[in-house]
């Protein structure tokens, strides 16, 4: 096996240890792998952890470098990078920022969608303190794809195997703070140039949640139904008429 290899696998798993064993055994922080940079590679891997933050600095430390000072806040859930870049009268919190991610789309979006996305929810806190909109909207593609609000990154970006559920802490953050609930897109693309890719069509984020049912997200069903229970609560006052959870057909 290659060290190339490696520090992908250090990545998909993020194991702060490997990335450090990758990167003193000789491989390049910087230099390009299949096309991309490595730390862009470990930014849109699926998985979800409260060990991404370590890699992340690791790779920094290395040499490899995320250019806008508020993308870098959220993904390493610094508030205090936050409340610094809300003193300079030259920064915008709101500007559109872009990465690849595994699953939903996260070109022009902002840093609440980013933080969202990431649970990063020390910056998430920051953000909405310093009058950040928890219903901005990302840009919307030529084909009328996006437009999602924060919340949307929340409801269905975790696998079921690796992070079960590991961004419901931000989610309920925004949906507390004032996300719209009744926000309806004409679609949304989730897991954007991946083999997973999937276009969504007519939804809100009660029902983006739920799409974790689809074969190609991985959620469990009580992890789905959890998160639509939490939506449905906030938007109607009452419980979901929730049942057959999990699908006794489908446990057969």
């Amino acid at each position: 096996m290659s060290l190339e290899y490696d520090l992908l696998c250090a990545f998909e798993e993020h194991t702060p240890q490997d990335i450090r064993k990758a990167l003193s055994g000789g491989i390049s922080p910087v230099d390009l792998i299949k096309g991309k940079r490595p730390i862009d590679i470990l930014i849109e891997g699926y998985l979800r952890s409260p060990r991404f933050d370590e890699c992340l600095r690791i790779m920094l430390q290395a040499g490899a470098t995320v250019e806008d000072p508020l993308l870098l806040a959220a993904l390493l859930d610094d508030a205090a990078a936050v409340r610094a870049l809300a003193t300079d009268p030259g920064q915008n919190l709101e500007r559109k920022l872009s990465i690849l991610g595994a699953y939903t789309c996260c070109k022009g979006v902002t840093a609440l969608h980013i933080c969202a996305e990431f649970n990063s929810m020390e910056c998430a806190k920051a953000l909405i303190d310093a009058g950040v909109s928890v219903n901005a909207r990302a840009d919307v593609d030529a084909h009328g794809l996006g437009g999602q609000t924060p919340i949307f990154h929340a409801v269905n970006n975790n696998d079921g195997h690796w992070n079960r559920n590991y961004c419901r802490p931000v989610m309920e953050l925004l949906a507390n703070s004032g996300a719209d609930p009744d926000i309806r897109l004409d679609g949304l693309v989730w897991g954007e140039t991946m083999p997973w890719e999937t276009v969504i069509f007519d939804v809100t984020p009660i029902s983006y949640a739920q799409c974790g049912l689809y074969r190609q997200f991985h959620r469990p069903e009580d992890d789905v139904y959890a998160n639509v229970a939490i939506l449905f609560r906030k938007r109607y006052g009452v419980e979901p008429p929730v049942r057959n959870v999990p699908n006794k057909y489908l446990q057969s």
